[in-house]
């Protein structure tokens, strides 16, 4: 079993007061944020792969091409977005990212052509390459390494009881707009501009600092410092896993071509959201007490079984039920791999750490996408197949493998200056 890298704990008064307040004032207007924002990002995405393929006429090589672009626009721009994080503060990049999210939106509603929306899903996807690394940096700011898991954990939960709650409004405005897909997309673009607008209760200790020029000058040789080679090695390895981890579009694909009608999709994908939100914050919390490559590890078991079952059957029911499978992978390995990610290194190093974590991991899928999608030939199993076959054998040799064995960090001189900056 890994070793849980842990780091020097502050004093005694300190400690205590960190057990209490992992969920700083940060954490709360973030994780509201992105509610917001996932409320309107899936009120879109279950219909996504329908309007392009169905109402512009696009085939699934198109879908499959234009969130692999966007998906590699977000990839190349998060680590740039999280080293200037590093130097320059968080919250200008998280506003931002929110408010391009928002202006995607807008374009998707649009867009008459599948070129408009591969423009707009890229607008949307330089949005969140923008605010990734930054909102998660900020998230890590203040609370100890040894609850991040719980800390990202109800970010994600939060995060994605928007993207359940997104495709259920969704549903509601597509009946009553008599199944007309291009309207609902129009109704999304008022949770994404409060998203935005949000943005502005965010603290950025960073920026709120009268920090003295010698300091700055100090700082920097600290920044530009190499990162840690356990955390280049883990990165390393979840990279190769995200090859065949292509884009959820393509499941919702595979439903409709089962035979889920419209409607069907949209509940489905809203119940795997549900499931997805209701355990990450205890697959964050439990990632905190035991090694988080094994949490990792049981999600990529989740995986394997959600591909290799919506490969094979064609029954509604095991769909749905397999459907909530993997977003136990969801919520296993995202919050828990930021969480990871984050106690690799040091407090100075977060932003540029996240950006070359969701960077990596962000291109590989882009990857993945683009040879899902040539590979589909109509029905999607033999991707499918593929993907579940090598999540299984990654599941295997992380459980059994701890990559992360090294691990040591030293934040808890950030603890003391930044717990109280947060909250």
């Amino acid at each position: 079993m890994a070793e849980r890298p842990t780091s020097d704990p502050p004093e005694g008064s300190l400690d205590a007061s960190t057990h209490r307040a992992w969920l700083t004032h940060n954490l709360k207007v973030l994780s509201a944020v992105s509610l917001l924002q996932d409320t309107a990002s899936e009120m879109l995405y279950p219909v996504l792969p329908i309007f392009v393929t169905v109402v512009l006429g696009a085939p699934v090589a198109v879908l499959g091409t234009i969130e692999g672009f966007a998906n590699g626009l977000s990839a190349i721009v998060s680590p740039l977005a999280g080293r200037a994080a590093d130097r320059w503060g968080r919250r200008p990049l998280i506003g931002s990212g929110y408010g391009l999210a928002a202006i995607g939106k807008l374009l998707i509603a649009l867009a008459t052509a599948w070129p408009m929306v591969m423009v707009a899903r890229g607008v949307d996807r330089l949005g969140k390459g923008m605010r990734g690394a930054p909102r998660d940096a900020l998230i890590a700011d203040g609370v100890a390494v040894a609850q991040r898991g719980k800390a990202f954990g109800f970010h994600r939960m939060m995060d994605t009881a928007g993207a359940a709650l997104g495709p259920l409004i969704g549903l509601v405005a597509y009946e009553a707009l008599h199944h007309r897909i291009r309207p609902l997309l129009w109704v999304a673009i008022v949770p994404a501009v409060l998203s935005a607008v949000l943005v502005l209760f965010v603290r950025d200790p960073r920026r709120g600092r009268s920090t003295p020029a010698p300091a700055k000058v100090a700082t920097a040789p600290v920044v530009s410092a190499p990162l840690p080679p356990t955390f280049r090695r883990v990165v390393v390895v979840l990279t190769i896993f995200s090859l065949v981890n292509f884009p959820d579009a393509l499941l919702l694909l595979r439903l409709h071509e089962i035979g889920f009608s419209v409607a069907m999709t949209i509940v489905a994908y809203a119940t795997y959201n549900m499931v997805y939100a209701l355990a990450s914050y205890p697959a964050g919390a439990l990632s905190d007490r035991l090694s988080r490559s094994r949490i990792y590890a049981l999600g990529l078991s989740f995986f394997a079984l959600g591909y290799l079952g919506l490969g094979l059957t064609h029954d509604h029911v095991a769909a749905w039920t397999l459907l909530c499978v993997y977003g136990m992978f969801a919520a296993c390995t995202d919050g828990v791999g930021k969480a990871w990610a984050s106690s690799l290194v040091g407090h100075e190093l977060q932003g540029r750490a996240q950006g070359v974590y969701q960077g990596a991991t962000g291109l590989a899928i882009v990857a993945a996408g683009v040879w899902a999608g040539f590979a589909w030939h109509g029905s999607g199993v033999v991707p499918l197949l593929i993907s579940g076959t090598v999540s299984a054998l990654f599941a295997l040799w992380l459980w059994i493998a701890p990559i992360d064995r090294a691990a040591k960090v030293l934040d808890a001189p950030a603890l003391r200056q930044d717990a109280g900056a947060g909250g």
